[in-house]
Protein backbone atom coordinates (compact mmCIF):
# COMPACT_ATOMS: atom_id res chain seq x y z
CA UNK A 1 0.00 0.00 0.00
CA UNK A 2 1.69 3.50 -1.05
CA UNK A 3 0.83 6.36 1.13
CA UNK A 4 1.41 9.86 0.16
CA UNK A 5 2.34 12.02 3.16
CA UNK A 6 1.42 15.76 3.06
CA UNK A 7 2.81 18.42 5.00
CA UNK A 8 2.73 22.06 5.08
CA UNK A 9 -0.78 23.20 5.13
CA UNK A 10 -1.88 26.13 8.04
CA UNK A 11 -3.74 29.76 8.69
CA UNK A 12 -2.43 32.44 6.77
CA UNK A 13 -3.69 36.17 6.43
CA UNK A 14 -4.99 37.25 3.11
CA UNK A 15 -1.74 37.86 0.89
CA UNK A 16 0.38 35.40 2.69
CA UNK A 17 2.36 32.56 0.97
CA UNK A 18 2.03 28.92 2.30
CA UNK A 19 4.00 25.84 0.48
CA UNK A 20 2.45 22.71 0.73
CA UNK A 21 4.40 18.85 -0.35
CA UNK A 22 3.11 15.74 -0.47
CA UNK A 23 5.71 12.56 -0.72
CA UNK A 24 5.36 9.33 -2.05
CA UNK A 25 7.66 6.28 -0.42
CA UNK A 26 10.86 5.72 -1.76
CA UNK A 27 10.04 2.20 -2.43
CA UNK A 28 7.76 3.12 -5.26
CA UNK A 29 9.27 2.62 -9.22
CA UNK A 30 7.71 5.84 -10.26
CA UNK A 31 5.17 8.45 -9.70
CA UNK A 32 3.97 9.57 -13.13
CA UNK A 33 1.48 12.64 -13.00
CA UNK A 34 1.32 13.99 -9.89
CA UNK A 35 -1.29 17.23 -8.82
CA UNK A 36 -3.15 19.19 -5.68
CA UNK A 37 -7.16 19.49 -5.49
CA UNK A 38 -8.83 20.93 -2.71
CA UNK A 39 -12.13 20.93 -1.02
CA UNK A 40 -14.06 23.39 0.09
CA UNK A 41 -16.76 23.14 2.92
CA UNK A 42 -19.84 22.32 1.34
CA UNK A 43 -18.02 22.10 -1.81
CA UNK A 44 -16.92 19.66 -4.66
CA UNK A 45 -13.50 18.57 -4.37
CA UNK A 46 -11.62 20.12 -7.28
CA UNK A 47 -8.51 20.21 -9.59
CA UNK A 48 -5.91 23.07 -8.72
CA UNK A 49 -2.79 22.18 -10.34
CA UNK A 50 -1.06 19.45 -12.16
CA UNK A 51 2.20 18.27 -13.35
CA UNK A 52 4.19 15.91 -15.31
CA UNK A 53 6.85 13.83 -14.66
CA UNK A 54 8.77 15.63 -17.25
CA UNK A 55 7.24 19.17 -15.64
CA UNK A 56 4.48 19.80 -17.91
CA UNK A 57 1.79 22.04 -15.54
CA UNK A 58 -1.87 22.68 -16.00
CA UNK A 59 -3.29 24.97 -13.70
CA UNK A 60 -7.26 26.29 -12.70
CA UNK A 61 -8.31 29.56 -13.77
CA UNK A 62 -8.82 30.54 -10.13
CA UNK A 63 -4.87 30.15 -9.32
CA UNK A 64 -3.02 31.14 -12.57
CA UNK A 65 -0.49 33.57 -11.49
CA UNK A 66 -0.41 33.61 -7.94
CA UNK A 67 0.03 29.36 -7.21
CA UNK A 68 2.95 27.28 -8.54
CA UNK A 69 3.36 23.18 -8.60
CA UNK A 70 6.65 21.87 -8.97
CA UNK A 71 8.26 18.43 -8.03
CA UNK A 72 10.98 16.52 -7.27
CA UNK A 73 11.64 13.14 -9.35
CA UNK A 74 14.36 12.22 -7.07
CA UNK A 75 12.55 12.38 -3.76
CA UNK A 76 9.29 11.62 -5.22
CA UNK A 77 7.62 14.66 -4.11
CA UNK A 78 5.05 17.35 -5.51
CA UNK A 79 4.82 21.13 -4.05
CA UNK A 80 1.81 23.82 -4.73
CA UNK A 81 3.20 27.31 -3.66
CA UNK A 82 0.74 29.22 -3.17
CA UNK A 83 0.97 33.01 -2.88
CA UNK A 84 -1.27 36.14 -2.83
CA UNK A 85 -3.85 33.80 -1.18
CA UNK A 86 -7.10 34.99 -0.59
CA UNK A 87 -10.07 33.91 2.10
CA UNK A 88 -11.79 32.12 -1.25
CA UNK A 89 -8.53 29.50 -1.07
CA UNK A 90 -9.64 27.85 2.36
CA UNK A 91 -9.99 24.70 1.82
CA UNK A 92 -8.81 20.70 2.02
CA UNK A 93 -5.61 20.50 0.06
CA UNK A 94 -5.27 17.02 -1.06
CA UNK A 95 -2.43 15.56 -3.02
CA UNK A 96 -2.85 13.08 -5.86
CA UNK A 97 -0.38 10.70 -8.21
CA UNK A 98 -0.24 8.15 -10.38
CA UNK A 99 2.09 5.69 -8.43
CA UNK A 100 3.96 2.87 -10.17
CA UNK A 101 5.31 0.01 -8.18
CA UNK A 102 6.48 -2.93 -8.77
CA UNK A 103 3.02 -4.55 -9.40
CA UNK A 104 0.74 -1.88 -9.74
CA UNK A 105 -0.09 1.28 -11.80
CA UNK A 106 -3.11 3.46 -9.69
CA UNK A 107 -3.74 6.93 -8.36
CA UNK A 108 -3.71 7.29 -4.82
CA UNK A 109 -4.72 10.11 -2.97
CA UNK A 110 -2.69 11.76 0.52
CA UNK A 111 -5.09 12.57 3.49
CA UNK A 112 -5.77 15.93 3.05
CA UNK A 113 -3.89 19.50 4.72
CA UNK A 114 -6.22 22.02 6.01
CA UNK A 115 -5.17 25.37 4.47
CA UNK A 116 -6.94 28.69 6.18
CA UNK A 117 -6.76 32.48 5.07
CA UNK A 118 -8.53 34.96 7.19
CA UNK A 119 -9.51 37.85 5.56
Amino acid sequence: QVQLVESGGGLVQAGGSLRVSCAAPGSIVSANDMGWYRQAAGKQRELVAAISKIGSTNYADFVKGRFTISRDNAKNTVYLQMNSLKPEDTAVYYCNADILTRTTLRTYWGQGTQVTVSS
